[in-house]
């Protein structure tokens, strides 16, 4: 397709007075999470310098833009689909004591350089996924990432509030339960920020005396089951599950098996077993089952 200038791009766009990133992560997040939406994050220094973009038009024409950071055209899109915000160069260290033991080599590269960081409105990050910036295709990159984050708007408040082992392994649980609404290309970015939640709620259970211990370790290893069903590895969901003693299962999590045996067993059109699975399997869950199942269809 047709590369065109930057000219072209401008007249795609209502001219507008350019909007300016928010400095205050706090009121970033606050903002996110009232809005429903992600944050779209850059490290202060790194938009000192031009960060090429393509953006397709409605025709399917390639249009580049030389310099992201000085489109208002652009400004407005990011505005309208994310909460941007710039983080202080200062600040580095505090971020980095963070995670430096909690997250993965890959998360914290990709935390310390220069691309654009989408993140929750709790700060954790999303976009982990390689993106070539050899130009970054702005509209693909925009569609992957504008999230509605309704869905875990609750469970996000909740964690807000207070941080424990309930309000992290729900988050953690919602998100898996989120992934099945997302596009396929975004699943893995999706349950892996779910594991982020889990692991934390997982902490918790090993610092904390709980009544029902038991029961929330089984339900926590029954959630990293329902990741691998969401990844498409029906296979490896029902080894995990024949390694359960029907019997040892609690009533509390027994509904949980059943939707992951029922799922698992109908990606493998295995007739026989799911017709045992889809009695002990609630509507509101069969329903769930079916999308996911549609979705994998595409």
């Amino acid at each position: 397709m047709k590369i065109k200038c930057l000219i072209v791009l401008l007249m795609l766009f209502n001219t507008v007075v350019a909007q300016e990133w928010m400095s205050s992560f706090a009121i970033a997040q606050k903002l996110a999470l009232t809005q429903n939406k992600m944050l779209f994050v850059m490290w202060e220094g790194s938009i000192e310098y031009p960060l090429t973009v393509i953006v397709i038009d409605e025709n399917g024409n390639k249009i580049l833009v030389e310099d992201l950071f000085e489109s208002e055209g652009l400004n407005t899109i990011i505005w309208e689909n994310f909460v941007p915000v710039l983080l202080n160069e200062t600040e580095y260290d505090d971020w980095y004591e963070e995670i430096k033991s909690k997250r993965s080599y890959l998360y914290k590269e990709k935390f310390d350089d220069d691309s654009i960081k989408i993140m929750d409105a709790n700060g954790n990050m999303l976009s982990t996924a390689y993106i070539s910036y050899d130009p970054l295709n702005f509209t693909a990159f925009v569609k992957r990432y504008s999230l509605d984050t309704s869905f875990l708007e609750q469970e996000i408040r909740n964690y807000q509030r207070n941080v424990d082992f309930y309000s992290a392994f729900y988050l953690g649980s919602k998100y898996v339960d989120y992934a099945i609404y997302t596009s396929d290309e975004l699943r893995l970015e999706i349950i892996k920020l779910s594991q982020i939640y889990l692991e934390e709620s997982e902490a918790f259970l090993e610092l904390q005396n709980y009544e029902n211990e038991n029961v929330l370790k089984e339900r926590l290893e029954l959630v990293k089951v329902y990741q691998e069903l969401i990844l498409n590895k029906p296979r490896k969901v029902i080894r995990k599950l024949k390694k359960l003693s029907k019997e040892e299962i609690s009533d509390t999590n027994k509904s949980l098996v059943a939707f992951l045996y029922y799922t698992a067993y109908k990606i493998e059109r295995d007739q026989k077993n799911v017709a045992q699975w889809k009695t002990e399997v609630s509507l509101v869950n069969l329903k769930q089952a079916h999308i996911f199942i549609n979705s994998l269809k595409k």
